[in-house]
């Protein structure tokens, strides 16, 4: 009997003609203004385009070879194709009865990832198939370590470079109603840390790409500490995200365009150690977290 795994994220715009209902799929059906739309449309042209979904494609081939034959991956998105029902229609094709669910974030937050779950339930059912996710992984060893190598061989390159180690700001309203989903996100950030073997005083935890909007985002943003960095001295800051998995928009652009222009500003030499992609150790903690996901499971089970 086959496995299904899905490795879920929001996906990307095909291109510019594409972006307006990309745009409105994030909002929840509101259509964007134009200027949205003109102001995306630079950022995507900025990094040429999203690779995204490229990128989870090649993860799911990946994490298939780690899991071995008995185990079939596809790669599903909330917001453009494949969609989360083209891929579980795929896997039960493949032979796969039930699927196990995966958001390609390792920290698991009910209020901002339960689409994902509901569009993956929602597909199941209709196909007959059954479905789990998986919840938070975000101190599975190989991941914590893969993120903490990338760390390490930058300050073996630049050991007086200050790191600051980053996720994607929430509105402080959804950071009240889960608090637990920040604490997972600073949990990774300290782990990370200390594999890397980076010292107490020579990193920050700080946020990126907060939204344009009137409400209170969590802050510091990364680029608000880029003149205390320089003021202390320091002439290189090494930006490592946390949350995200492969390249996309708040990578290459918010961090690589955005950040770094911020950086040159306050006279800091900015460097991003690349984003795991499809790194051996990425699909080894993904297939750890098939395993455990399905474990537990099975040990939930009357009579397990």
């Amino acid at each position: 009997m086959t496995t299904g795994v899905l490795l879920m994220t929001y996906g990307a715009p095909r291109d510019d003609a594409d972006l307006p209902r990309y745009l409105a799929a994030v909002r929840g059906g509101r259509a964007p203004e134009a200027s949205l739309v003109a102001e995306m449309a630079r950022r995507y042209a900025a990094i040429g385009g999203s690779p995204l979904v490229a990128r989870t494609v090649s993860q799911a081939a990946a994490l298939e070879v780690a899991l071995g034959p008995e185990y079939a991956v596809e790669a599903g998105m909330r917001f453009s194709e494949p969609t989360i029902a083209d891929a579980v229609a795929a896997l039960g094709g493949r032979g796969a009865s039930h699927i196990v669910g995966i958001c390609m974030s390792p920290q698991w937050s009910p209020l901002l990832m339960g689409g994902y779950e509901r569009a993956l339930r929602a597909a199941c059912d209709a196909a007959g198939l059954r479905s789990s996710i998986a919840g938070a992984w975000h101190r599975e060893p190989r991941f914590v370590a893969a993120l903490a190598s990338r760390v390490a061989a930058a300050l073996r390159e630049i050991p007086d470079a200050f790191v600051l180690l980053t996720a994607h700001s929430l509105p402080r309203r959804v950071f009240e109603a889960e608090p637990g989903y920040i604490a997972q996100l600073r949990e990774t950030g300290e782990l990370v840390a200390a594999a890397s073997g980076v010292a107490g005083g020579r990193w920050r935890w700080a946020y990126q790409s907060a939204g344009h909007t009137q409400e209170d985002w969590l802050r510091p943003d990364l680029v608000e500490l880029f003149p205390e960095i320089a003021a202390a001295g320091t002439r290189d800051v090494i930006v490592m995200p946390v949350q995200f998995l492969a390249d996309h928009l708040e990578v290459l652009y918010d961090l690589d365009v955005a950040a770094a222009a911020q950086a040159r500003a306050a006279a800091l030499r900015y460097h991003r150690p690349p984003m795991l992609n499809s790194d051996p150790m990425l699909a080894a903690s993904l297939a750890a977290t098939v395993r455990e996901t399905e474990a537990a499971l099975l040990a939930a089970r009357p009579g397990a």
